[in-house]
């Protein structure tokens, strides 16, 4: 059974032919070759585009290791455009390629020619996205969402897929797995020898103890916020790890560039500005996390609130944790008090605050719950997404309830 891209593959559609290079990016092992060599391919020969129009080249395959010459390359290209019909170039691993801006620019020159690149996550961060800022269009994919996941897992109840789910994340290839002890063992192989690998190398750090018991830290804290100046002190006071607050902050710069994690700002709702730390980090993948951490934590709040954000960002919106502030009154005094909204999703000219709660059978902690949202007097849609399969309703304050599975499998549940 093949598994759909289908945000992915109509995002390349629809940016055909816009003269722009389109860079696929997205952390390691998430389907991107697959995406354009199979499926984008797959829609190009449907379209009628013929196979001798779409040129291919894997730079990580030793038989094209001529390619990564810039002159090479760029003359084989030329030599398979015979005739001014539209070709599309693939290009896999472009940073194997010498001198990759000057044949970029080459290629943009080139009247009829599509381009699309893939290749590692953190070259294409630091280097070929800055370089093709206005020439280049990016499209990011992540590992399967939920709804992609349950698609291929056809016939799988909603619990027993949800369950896999948070356990063994969102990477294709372990979804294609059948044995719990495969998929273990492959998430903490790729951990290991490529995430871990490759930040050590490209980032030239000899010594990974400190890198490893940071992330130990990190993947044992989602959800919660993270200072690194705190973080500094209790390393050395605890595990007796001097790491200066400045490696700290490096070192998860290194772990966003590998997009093994996202940082997430905490914005102050009513002042309208952002607050400068501590702040959150959530797993782009939760297999890989649970991988780092022995399949052991299972902290189902925090990892419910790892899946919503991840699936926010995989709609496209961008996200910050939302701080309200209120006045709270004890005895006679006024105390002020600051309460917090999970998630504050922005896209376009469209707003929602979001809160996850795993249970909400006590009025209590609906209340607790809804206090945060109560203190938002903008006209902004107020969620509450809560684990228990329940029927949307709207509150008379206003607020939305919607169940987890609703939530994930309709991509327009933001506006139900």
């Amino acid at each position: 059974m093949e598994i759909k891209r289908d945000r992915y593959l109509n995002q390349l559609i629809s940016k055909r032919h816009n003269s722009l290079i389109k860079i696929i990016t997205g952390s390691r092992k998430t389907g991107k070759s697959y995406l354009l060599f199979h499926l984008y391919k797959q829609y190009l020969l449907e379209d009628g585009v013929e196979s001798s129009h779409i040129i291919e080249i894997a730079l990580d395959d030793k038989k094209n290791k001529d390619k990564r010459d810039p002159d090479q390359c760029i003359d084989y290209v030329y030599d398979q455009m015979k005739d001014e019909d539209m070709y599309y170039l693939f290009i896999d691993e472009i940073q194997f390629l010498q001198e990759f801006e000057d044949v970029m620019s080459t290629f943009l020159h080139m009247k009829h020619l599509d381009v699309y690149i893939t290749g590692s996550q953190m070259f294409l961060s630091s280097d070929i996205i800055t370089e093709f800022i206005e020439s280049g269009d990016e499209i990011h994919v992540y590992p399967l969402s939920f709804y992609e996941f349950f698609q291929f897992h056809d016939g799988c109840t909603w619990d027993d897929a949800y369950t896999a789910f948070c356990l063994y994340g969102g990477f294709p290839y372990v979804s294609l797995l059948e044995k719990d002890e495969d998929k273990e063992i492959y998430l903490k192989r790729l951990f290991s020898q490529t995430y871990m690998k490759n930040v050590l190398e490209r980032n030239k750090i000899k010594d990974g103890i400190q890198l490893e018991t940071l992330i130990d830290v990190i993947a044992s804290s989602i959800g919660l916020l993270i200072n690194p100046r705190r973080l500094s002190n209790t390393f050395k006071s605890i595990a007796n790890l001097k790491i200066s607050e400045p490696t700290i902050k490096q070192y998860l710069q290194y772990l966003e560039e590998a997009s093994l994690v996202e940082k997430v700002m905490r914005y102050d709702i009513k002042a309208k500005r952002y607050i400068r730390t501590p702040y959150k980090y959530y797993f782009s993948d939760l297999g890989l996390r649970n991988a780092r951490l022995n399949f052991c934590l299972k902290e189902e709040t925090h990892i419910m609130e790892n899946i919503i954000f991840n699936e926010l960002r995989c709609r496209g919106y961008s996200v910050d944790v939302g701080v309200c502030e209120l006045l709270e009154k004890k005895d006679e005094s006024y105390t002020r008090k600051q309460t917090e909204v999970n998630f504050v999703a922005n896209r376009d000219s469209k707003r929602y605050y979001i809160q996850a709660v795993y249970a909400l059978h006590a009025e209590a902690i609906k209340a607790q719950e809804e206090c945060s949202l109560f203190q938002i007097d903008d006209h902004f849609k107020k969620i509450i997404v809560v684990k228990d399969n329940v029927p949307v309703t709207r509150d008379n304050n206003g607020i939305t309830i919607i169940g987890l599975k609703d939530f994930l499998l309709d991509q327009n549940s933001l506006d139900l």
